[in-house]
Formats: structure tokens, C-alpha cells, sequence
């Protein structure tokens, strides 16, 4: 099945200031996305943006998929603009998806910022064991998905960095504090993190210090989506890897920060 299609913008919403959701119906039939996977999307039929732009699956609804975005340049400032009934290009489902956990293992998941977006459709797929999530951000208006998450029986502990909603500080802060209040045994956790690269490594210290296990679904600047270009290339214990081809899910002890 063609990894290449055509998608008709069936709503795109304004949830804060500077973030969009869009919901996309394909026009044909598409093979169905997991959690942590992505999509490279074309926001005009010119070559204006000429790079296709990477975003992650947020919600696939049957048929419909819906993405999370912000609008912090071109592409995205294009791509905020669609109206319903206009058409993308679109390639896609590319990459990995997070392993599930094993049947006795709690899952935590752990979002900062837009890191929201994957582990949204993750914390659905996990939503009957339960899932422990950790929401951070910047600010109260940089704090997404609340309501949705609520909607699938998840109550997110929340924290900004200048406490305008939730605890204020790092949500690698408020996740060690849990975990030096639930110490035993740390290795029923399985971890899922998404965010910015500075928390990510904040995550690793912390768990490889707890020897909790993971996945990291990381954000890379990417050209391609395929592979070809290697402008995503992070260093491994198993050498070199493409966030969008090995990736974008990696075990969170093999990467080399």
C-alpha cells in the first residue's frame, strides 16, 4: 500500500493562541497509524514551502486522523489557514510506534509541550491500565489536552514553569518527587516521555539513577521523512540511527546524550 495520499482538511481548530488541531479525511484508504508514528505533509501544492513538514499522529478517530501543531513558522503558518475542503499531500504513516508495556508493568507518560501529541494517542491506546501522566509546560496557555485526556479517564498532574496552572517547576521535577514518594519497586514503571531535548535528558539521569525503563519519542528537524537525507541522525549505542526511519521511538538507555 502507497505511503503517498491526498487528504481533505475536515476541521482545523484553534485551541490557544499559537496551537491548531486539524483533523484530515484521506481520501482513499490508509493503513492505520500507532502512537508515536508520523506524517509528512505538503501545506501547499506549489513548491513554497518546497520541504514537506514532519507531525506526529495525535488521534486516529477510523478514519480520520488528527494532528497537533504550532504555528512558529511558514509551513505552519500556511497550514493554519486550511479551511475545510481543501486538499494536502500527505506521506505517511512513517516510522515506529512505542512497544507496549509488558501486562504487569505500570505505564507513566511524561509530555512537555507539544510532546502532548504523540502520547495523547498512546495515553488512549493505554487507557484501560491506566496510565500515570505527567502534563508540562511553559505556561497556562501552553498546557493542551486537558479536557481530552479527561475524557478517556486520565487526570494528567500538570506543572509550568511559572506556575500559572498546576505545580510550578519542571515536570522532571514533579515526576522525581513521585517517585521518591512511591520508591518500591521502580521497576514496575514502564516510562514513555515526549518534549523538549533538555527534559528528555533530565529523564534519562533520573531513570537511569531509578532503573526505570523506557521510550523516547524524539522531536528532530527533518527533510525527508524517509531516510535518504540523514538530517535527523542521533548517536546510539548501536551507532548512528534516523529518527524518521529507526525512529522516532527509541529504549531510552540507547541513546547517547
Amino acid at each position: 500500500m502507497s505511503k503517498l495520499f491526498q487528504a481533505n482538511v475536515k476541521e482545523n481548530a484553534k485551541l490557544s493562541k499559537s496551537h491548531y488541531l486539524i483533523t484530515l479525511h484521506p481520501v482513499k484508504k490508509i493503513k492505520k497509524p500507532e502512537p508515536g508514528q508520523f506524517f509528512m505533509l505538503a501545506v501547499n501544492q506549489n513548491a513554497d514551502p518546497l520541504l514537506r513538514r514532519p507531525f506526529s499522529l495525535h488521534r486516529w478517530l477510523g478514519r480520520d486522523l488528527q494532528l497537533l501543531f504550532r504555528s512558529v513558522g511558514k509551513a505552519t503558518n500556511i497550514l493554519k489557514e486550511k479551511k475545510p475542503g481543501e486538499m494536502l499531500e500527505i506521506i505517511g504513516p512513517l516510522g515506529n510506534s512505542f512497544p507496549l508495556n509488558p501486562s504487569k508493568s505500570k505505564p507513566v507518560l511524561v509530555a512537555g509541550g507539544l510532546g502532548i501529541a504523540p502520547l495523547f494517542a498512546l495515553a488512549e491506546k493505554l487507557s484501560q491500565k491506566k496510565p500515570l501522566f505527567f502534563l508540562g509546560a511553559k505556561n497556562r496557555e501552553e498546557v493542551l489536552c486537558i479536557e481530552g485526556l479527561n475524557s478517556i479517564g486520565i487526570k494528567p498532574v500538570v506543572s509550568t514553569d511559572d506556575g500559572s496552572l498546576g505545580q510550578k517547576g519542571l515536570i522532571t521535577d514533579v515526576l522525581k518527587d513521585f517517585l521518591s514518594r512511591h520508591p518500591s519497586p521502580l521497576t514496575r514503571y514502564c516510562l514513555y516521555a515526549c518534549g523538549p531535548k533538555s527534559m528528555l535528558k533530565e529523564l534519562f539521569v533520573l531513570t537511569k539513577d531509578l532503573g526505570v525503563k523506557g521510550y523516547f519519542a524524539l522531536e528532530e528537524n527533518m527533510a525527508c521523512g524517509i531516510g535518504a537525507c540523514l538530517s535527523c541522525a542521533v548517536n546510539t549505542k548501536k551507532g548512528v540511527k534516523r529518527v524518521c526511519k529507526e525512529g522516532p521511538v527509541f529504549p531510552i538507555d540507547e541513546i547517547i546524550w
